[in-house]
């Protein structure tokens, strides 16, 4: 046998099976040769130890560690020429070093630089979840996972792009087929190794990213607006006395349903502080005044910010503080006041607010307590969606934030219970990393941070279509963690119960002519009715060949319309806010609907399109009741009534540099674009939302006088 350790090179693609004695590695090979009719490398040490210990009655030494180097690499380069493709290798030269440096505490040099040189596409880890197999040659039983932690650390300690493979003998299988099969596609499109590894690791299927980047070569196609949904056009309009006739019609058909309140509040509340961690970023207190600073870039949010101070509902706690560690604080000039009061709010060591969740951020000032959002959506929960002294409340929070959500509900939950007689359950999820996207710079390539790693970004609200579709209830009030109210709970609690008697009567109508259908009790006669009920009442525009259609398709065009989830949206008066609106909008296949669009999904340089945009009467504000379940009681799969059409790519910043992602289409805009869809107007005092701090001054979210 020739003493060489130089691996041999060839246009295979080479994966290492690495891991302790009796973590399956040879069965694996095995397995993926068979999979992909190839060759595979056995282990060298197997037979040679098994020949010294049947010879000698002799384990492996230190001494031997060379010679299986040697036999190994003969044996892998032999191998080298008759693999198709792919080569598995049972064992490696790492493997043998990491035995070497585990058992003796020593590896020779030869053997340690050949063992960092070999290289192979990927490496397997193989767990220690399998059943230890005893024989001659193998020892340690009780140590494996002292062993597989230095496995793992050789490969973490020297860089080698790695997946662990767990499970049984069949999913271990499965999971090594996709991971192969997708890093083939890697290698095809320029991804090294490691990139391919640091994907995997983040959780985003590869498949994601090509379609991102696809996406990001392509773009988005822009809507086709025909026109702005306005009241009697797409927007139901109702008098005092019929918004408390659907309230009342809710509340005496609400113990018949599972009710849950959906609460959007995974984000950080920088945006909210935005222009004072500019300020402070920007501002020196040694060279000017605050107000040469205002009067420079005209900022006038922090010169409100400032003559407001004393009235936001954090200020006396935050004054406190200041006092505690600056003794002297009220001797000091007035600019030095106010610039330690904004630093202590932002500060990492102190408040830190821009980086907190706005759900824990304090809002309301009441006479015995300061109150957040959590509180304010817990006591809107038990006044309007409770059933059978019972309230569901559901918050898709940042895996990061949990806890802070967990603390503040824990402070507040004993009391609102008690004051209102009912239970809360609350439950969390987090988005699914699997959603999330990957930056572009400006040419549309990849973006490489300064460490040559990846960016990866949440894939917007849209993402939570997959948390909405895991809640198991007939009834889903859906709001956003800003949008609270101080004053005015029960006007509020009346516009949304209003809301769910609307959708019940919608949904009571449906299903009627469901069951019809499917119990065949529908006749020609009645086929008008129905259309008439989906023109008239969930705005379905019918295709003009309808009439022409035979009796059985009408039927069958019928019941696809209405078996779907239903969603009523209150919309208020358009009043200069960002965000979506309601608009009658035809897609690529001709069909007209009511959809909530976003100035970013319209081509701003069509004239036409804009000057539509800038009709709209109405503003969306996130104020929906949804129904997903169908007519038998079976959840609908909301993934299925997706527009994956309508995403959007958005410019962000990284390292000083502009980068695009990719965010799935919007919880309520794309998300929900082929349900049944009815427009309601409500009232302005439905929408307070705290985009920034300041939002804080205003009626809604200050004390009654």
């Amino acid at each position: 046998m020739e003493k060489n350790l130089r691996q041999q090179k060839r246009n295979v693609i080479k994966i290492a099976l690495f891991g302790p004695e009796s973590t399956g590695k040879t069965t694996l090979a095995k397995q993926l040769a068979e999979h992909y009719e190839t060759d595979w490398v056995p282990e060298f040490a197997r037979d040679y130890l098994q020949q010294k210990w049947k010879e000698k009655q002799q384990v492996c030494t230190v001494e031997d560690m060379m010679p299986i180097a040697y036999g190994q690499v003969a044996l892998e380069n032999e191998k080298l020429y008759s693999a198709q493709k792919y080569l598995f290798c049972d064992t490696n030269l790492m493997v043998t070093k990491a035995f070497s440096e585990m058992y003796y505490g020593t590896c020779n040099p030869l053997l340690n630089e050949a063992a960092l040189q070999h290289e192979y596409d990927l490496f397997f880890l193989t767990d220690i979840d399998v059943p230890w197999e005893k024989d001659d040659i193998r020892d340690k039983p009780n140590k494996r996972e002292t062993v597989f932690s230095g496995f793992k650390q050789t490969l973490i300690d020297n860089k080698k792009p790695f997946i662990t493979i767990s499970g049984d003998k069949e999913s271990r299988l499965e999971k090594a087929i996709a991971v192969i099969d997708n890093l083939t596609i890697a290698k095809k499109k320029g991804f090294s190794s490691e990139d391919f590894v640091e994907i995997y690791n983040h959780g985003i299927p590869f498949e994601n990213i090509l379609k991102q980047l696809k996406i990001f070569k392509k773009g988005i196609a822009k809507c086709n607006l025909i026109s702005p949904a306005t009241i009697n056009n797409g927007i139901i309009s109702l008098s005092d006395e019929e918004f408390k006739e659907k309230a009342d019609f809710f509340q005496k058909n609400k113990e018949r349903f599972k009710i849950c309140k959906f609460i959007p509040a995974s984000g950080a509340a920088t945006r909210m502080f935005k222009f004072l961690i500019a300020f402070l970023n920007n501002y020196d207190i040694q060279k000017e005044t605050i107000n040469s600073y205002i009067n420079r870039n005209k900022d006038n949010d922090l010169s409100i910010f400032i003559v407001g101070m004393d009235k936001f509902p954090f200020f006396k706690t935050v004054y406190k503080k200041l006092k505690e560690i600056y003794p002297d604080f009220d001797t000091l000039p007035r600019d030095y006041k106010n610039y330690y009061f904004i630093k202590l709010l932002l500060s990492p060591d102190y408040f830190d607010f821009a980086n907190k969740p706005k759900a824990v951020i304090p809002f309301h000032k009441y006479k015995t307590h300061i109150a957040n959002p959590i509180e304010e959506h817990l006591n809107e929960c038990v006044h309007y969606a409770e059933t059978n002294k019972t309230s569901n409340l559901h918050f898709t929070v940042s895996e990061v934030h949990r806890q802070l959500f967990e603390n503040a509900i824990a402070e507040v939950k004993e009391k609102v219970e008690s004051e209102s007689g009912t239970k809360i359950n609350i439950s969390f999820s987090c988005q699914n990393k699997q959603t999330d996207s990957i930056a572009v710079d400006v040419k549309d390539n990849v973006f490489r941070s300064q460490k040559g790693s990846f960016i990866f970004r949440p894939g917007g609200h849209g993402a939570l279509i997959e948390n909405l579709n895991n809640i198991d209830a007939d009834i889903i009030f859906i709001k956003n963690i800003d949008n609270v109210i101080q004053n005015n709970i029960n006007k509020t609690t009346l516009y949304k119960k209003a809301l769910a008697g609307i959708l019940i009567e919608a949904q009571q109508k449906v299903f009627g002519y469901l069951e019809a259908i499917e119990k065949q009790k529908i006749k020609e006669e009645d086929v008008e009715e129905i259309v008439k009920f989906l023109m008239q009442k969930l705005n379905i525009e019918m295709t003009g060949d309808f009439n022409k259609f035979t009796f059985e398709n009408k039927i069958n065009k019928i019941k696809e319309l209405l078996d779907r989830p239903i969603r009523v949206c209150g919309m208020v008066k358009n009043e200069g806010e960002a965000g979506g609106g309601p608009f009658w909008i035809r897609n690529e296949k001709g069909e007209i609907s009511l959809q909530i669009v976003e100035s970013s999904q319209v081509d701003l340089n069509n004239k036409k399109q804009k000057s539509i945009l800038e009709s709209s009467t109405h503003f969306n504000p996130v104020d929906l009741v949804c129904g997903t379940k169908n007519y038998k009681g079976e959840s609908f799969n909301l993934e299925e009534f997706v527009d994956h059409k309508t995403g959007f790519i958005v410019e962000k910043s990284a390292e000083g540099k502009i980068v695009k992602n990719y965010e799935l289409p919007g919880l309520w805009n794309g998300g929900m674009s082929n349900w049944l869809t009815i427009f309601v107007a409500v009232p302005l005092i439905t929408f307070n939302p705290v985009k920034t701090v300041n939002d804080l001054l205003k009626t809604p979210h200050q004390p009654h006088k």
